[in-house]
């Protein structure tokens, strides 16, 4: 006898013995041990009176919600006890996957079978009941039902279209990459803002929800720090709620490297811990932070070669923890109210609802960080430090010692010149050298004996490599020389020269010369921009802006980067140095633009100046502003622009010279400070009705007299004639609260910003960037990819990119191609649009004989590509684009005509002659492509009529050297339509012409031969 009919027999014995006694039961004999389909449950019941037996399913949700689903019922007799056979049948979302017909269901925590015996009427109708509990399957582990209908269209078209049966593991969800990859933390007032959303999934967004009192998750980083906190605390990551203040959880560094560690209740109330173990300089360490309810555990781990460290400290919080994750936003680094780490972020991981189960001890540094391998560069500029400190104090002690720099002398030196032996020269050992350092060795020699051992620093050897190289490259006369110079760089980057970093990097990633590396390349821009290099942070701000070179897609990261140097463009506009230069965009292949670049002894700079001398106003202005700014090839001199200045405001008395006298004045830029004559003439611009005048004298009441009321009201007045200076400060005004009158609004203040951005101003737009950055709780909404192309525009303002574009144009008119191939190739790699353009232009024409045919041509793809992508993109690179793709290898037709389409639409006419010729060699054009050009009614007309209105529109577009190619090709049209419909005429009338010709020419000839009667 098996179990089950012994389970059976027992329990009709022990129903039978409640039947003496008068007792109702009721046994679930066979329930399933999770929900199934087509189960046959077998119930056995019995009932004292006439009663109902009733199945039920109770389903729980994790979202607290529980149902109650009412399966089966039947009428129980009074009598020996029965077994009633059913099919269990339980809801298809229960049991199924969710396909489209079964609809999705929440989370399913548990399912209850439930047996009842009920009466009616009685106070207790319940009167038996057996429960069985049944473990639900997860989504992905129930069968799919094969259903036995036929199935809509509809239903269809939504099981292609929606994908019901594709779920997310709920596990994933709560694991948040916040940080993937590096950042260089210049310890600076600039960091990566991260917002989280709420789950999408209702049984998770419960979870969240529910724990935000009790909170029960972990969030780990990497770190590298390299210089200790400058400030009582520096950021590491941290959260920022609507009202800006610090809640749960913030991290934090203290001056002496210890972490602080802030919680926030409830009710408000804050708290910290202080960890007993410091940070360690350079080196990679894992911090993680793990919340569980009140209590906090704080651990380190660092990795330093092979050897690991392992710190950790735990704390029970005096009050309950509050954490909602969706609340603000979080900063990784430095922020509005915080400064940064100096050193380098790596990736940042927070587990939302659960604690990740690796241990401490396990942790493996990141691919990431493995890859770049920043410990090992460190390490080994570490040991050339050494060499070289050592060997510059030994050459400068002998240069005390000796009056002639070049004979090494040996340890016998005088006994060997009172006996006058003869013998070799011995150098001491610290002057041996490894070939590849020598010319370090040999700068750091001559150095210490023309300076001496003050001015002899590591630093000033690096600038030394770095002036070298830069001779060395503008000598080239070919690719090869690059490798041989490459090692100067990096050894002048290794001493802390930021521009040769800078250079090898766009080296290493432009495979100028050398092997494409571009984890070294990254490197590298990395050790730059932690420096605080400019190009370098413009360099990483577009790697991740774009995603390219294998990095991660970023705008967070990527306005980091922009944010910093866009912040210093405003600072370095302020300050105006001969290292920088006013950014000009000038493409290689506009001869206009070209032949207006000028120097101070050009003819047109000299005829600019003499213009000026007789009282010309604009040339006056043009003069100064060259002058100033150093544009069209001028060297910048501040004190010259300000004479000019002067001479327009007082001998011409010039609304825009009275301005800008007046500005240099107020701030003593090329001449001493003087406030009330520069009062003077910003009244006089003013009543000239110039606008900027109005701005300046506002912000003169504001900054010098305070006061406010005389501010804003001129703010006001230039703001209505569209000064964007005006609308700006009026933005500051609402946000700081010194509107008279008015309370603090930054909504205010957001919407000024938002009109001065758009009218051009660089603080604006900064200003602008950071409100969409983080967004006004209630009022704006974060955009990043806005914010990103905001602070991109003011950080491709700066003089040094403006100083980098000089050198290569200057080398470009100088026929220094490879000077200028590598300095447009220093902006291009900075993201810098017309750069871009330039280095394709370089590598497309034949003015660069040194290049490899293979480099040249990757050159141009890689370029031009880039710069299509930009926002506004020159024309010639979208019909250059075309014309690579044509020759290139699959579809490249379909993608050359939209290339070509794109410059047709901006009314270019190559775009549409080139259109013209792939319509002439038999390739009918997308409909796509004949809908943006406006002509989709042509697509099934003939080709000969397409032919001609793109033609016509390539002949009537404004450039005339394009009137007569497309007039010739239009012609061509005309004349082979001709042909084609008159073909069949012109060979019947040239075939009776030729049947026709001797009959005529006889008759005509006898008539000639007939004789003429004579007169009588």
């Amino acid at each position: 006898m098996d179990f089950h009919t012994l389970y059976r027999c027992l329990c009709v014995f022990g129903l039978s013995m409640q039947i003496i006694w008068g007792l109702d039961e009721v046994t679930l004999l066979n329930p399933p041990e999770e929900p199934l389909p087509d189960h046959l449950l077998e119930i056995l019941y019995c009932c004292d009176e006439p009663a109902t037996v009733q199945l039920d399913c109770i389903v729980s949700f994790e979202t607290g919600i529980t149902s109650t689903l009412l399966l089966k019922q039947w009428s129980c007799v009074p009598g020996n006890p029965k077994i009633m056979t059913l099919e269990l049948i339980l809801p298809d979302w229960l049991v199924y996957q969710a396909d489209g017909i079964i609809s999705d269901s929440q989370w399913v925590l548990s399912c209850i079978l439930l047996a009842t015996v009920r009466y009616s009427g009685f106070e207790r109708p319940v009167a038996a009941q057996d429960v069985a509990t049944l473990q639900p399957k997860p989504f992905l582990s129930r069968p799919v039902k094969q259903h036995q209908l036929c199935v809509t269209w509809s239903t269809q078209m939504l099981q292609l279209t929606q994908q019901f049966s594709k779920k997310h593991c709920p596990l994933e969800q709560e694991t948040v990459h916040l940080l993937s990859t590096m950042y260089a933390s210049t310890g600076e007032s600039f960091g990566i803002t991260k917002t989280l959303d709420p789950y999408g999934n209702e049984v998770l967004e419960y979870s969240r929800v529910k724990a935000i009192s009790f909170p029960w998750c972990m969030f780990s980083i990497w770190m590298f720090v390299t210089r200790r906190c400058q400030d009582n605390l520096c950021g590491v990551f941290y959260h920022i709620d609507p009202h800006n203040n610090y809640i749960t959880p913030t991290l934090l560094i203290k001056k002496s490297g210890q972490l602080h560690v802030q919680m926030d209740g409830k009710s408000g109330e804050s708290s910290a811990l202080v960890s007993p173990f410091k940070v360690p300089l350079s080196e990679w360490c894992q911090i993680s932070v793990m919340l569980q309810g009140r209590m906090v555990t704080v651990s380190m781990v660092c990795v330093d070669k092979e050897q690991r460290s392992l710190h950790s400290i735990e704390h029970m919080m005096r009050h309950n923890v509050k954490l909602d994750d969706t609340e603000g936003y979080f900063v990784i680094g430095g922020g509005k109210f915080i400064r940064g780490v100096e050193g380098y972020f790596g990736p940042l991981v927070y587990y939302r609802n659960r604690i990740s189960s690796h241990s401490m001890p396990e942790v493996v540094i990141p691919d990431v960080i493995r890859n770049v391998n920043l410990t090992g560069w460190l390490q080994t500029c570490q040991e050339f430090h050494l060499e070289m400190n050592i060997k510059i104090s030994g050459y400068s002690f002998k240069a005390k010692q000796e009056t002639e720099s070049e004979i090494c002398f040996d340890a016998f030196h005088e006994w060997m010149k009172k006996d006058r032996l003869p013998s070799k020269s011995q150098c001491e050992l610290w002057e041996v050298t490894v070939p590849h350092r020598r010319q370090a060795a040999k700068l750091a020699k001559l150095l210490a004996f023309k300076h001496g051992e003050r001015r002899a620093r590591l630093l000033a050897v690096g600038r030394a490599l770095y002036s070298l190289s830069l001779h060395k490259l503008s000598r080239a006369s070919s690719t090869g020389v690059v490798s041989r110079i490459l090692p100067l760089l990096l050894q002048a980057g290794c001493l802390a020269n930021n521009r040769a970093l800078h250079m090898s990097s766009v080296l290493y990633s432009a495979g100028l010369g050398v092997k494409e590396q571009p984890n070294k390349a990254w490197l590298l821009a990395l050790l730059a921009a932690q420096k605080d290099d400019r190009l370098a942070l413009l360099h990483l701000g577009h790697l991740h802006h774009q995603g390219l070179q294998g990095l991660p897609t970023d705008p967070d990261l990527a306005y980091a980067y922009y944010a910093n140097i866009a912040k210093q463009t405003t600072l370095d506009r302020h300050n105006p140095t001969p290292e920088q230069t006013f950014v000009e965009a000038v493409y290689l292949n506009n001869d206009e633009v070209l032949n207006l670049q000028t120097s101070e002894h050009h003819h047109i700079f000299q005829w600019l100046k003499l213009q000026a001398r007789r009282g010309a106003a604009e040339a006056e202005q043009a003069v100064a502003r060259m002058l100033y700014w150093g544009q069209q090839g001028v060297t910048p001199d501040i004190q010259k622009a300000a004479r000019h200045y002067e001479r327009g405001a007082v001998q011409w008395e010039e609304p825009v010279s009275m301005y800008d006298y007046g500005i240099v004045l107020l701030q003593g830029h090329g001449v001493e400070k003087d406030i009330p004559k520069a009062l003077t003439f910003l009244k006089k611009a003013m009543d000239k009705n110039f606008v900027p005048a109005i701005n300046a004298l506002a912000w003169y009441y504001e900054h010098f007299e305070q006061d406010y009321e005389q501010a804003v009201q001129l703010w006001e007045k230039a703001d209505l004639l569209e000064c964007p200076e005006a609308a700006f400060n009026l933005g500051v005004m609402y946000s700081q609260g010194l509107y008279p009158g008015k309370a603090a609004d930054q909504f205010m203040a957001y919407q000024y910003y938002l009109k001065s951005a758009e009218r051009g101003h660089i603080r604006g737009a900064i200003h602008l960037a950071s409100i969409w950055t983080t967004g006004i709780p209630g009022r704006v909404n974060r955009h990043p990819s806005d914010a990103v192309l905001w602070v991109k525009w003011a950080a491709e303002h700066n003089g040094y990119l403006g100083s980098v574009l000089r050198k290569a144009l200057d080398s470009y008119l100088k026929s220094d191609m490879f000077s200028s191939l590598l300095y447009y190739m220093m902006a291009a790699e900075s993201g810098y649009s017309p750069a871009q353009f330039n280095v394709a232009y370089l590598c497309d024409h034949h003015m660069l004989g040194f290049l490899d045919p293979a480099f040249a041509s990757n050159c141009m793809w890689r370029y031009y590509n880039l710069t299509i992508q930009s926002q506004n993109p020159d024309t010639y690179a979208l019909i250059r684009m075309g014309d690579l793709l044509y020759e290139g290898q699959g579809d490249g037709r379909f993608s050359s005509a939209e290339m070509y389409t794109l410059a047709a639409v901006r009314n270019e006419p190559q775009g549409w002659y080139n259109l013209g010729l792939l319509a002439e060699e038999g390739y009918k054009l997308p409909l796509s492509v004949l809908i943006k050009l406006g002509l989709s009614e042509l697509y099934l007309a003939d080709n000969s009529l397409l032919l001609s209105t793109l033609y016509k529109r390539c002949r009537d577009s404004e450039d005339t050297d394009s009137y007569l190619p497309c007039s010739l090709a239009l012609f061509n049209v005309y004349l082979q339509s001709f042909q084609k419909d008159y073909s069949a005429a012109i060979k019947f009338s040239t075939a009776v012409a030729v049947v026709a010709a001797p009959t005529i020419f006889l008759i005509i000839l006898g008539v000639f031969r007939r004789p003429v009667p004579s007169p009588n």
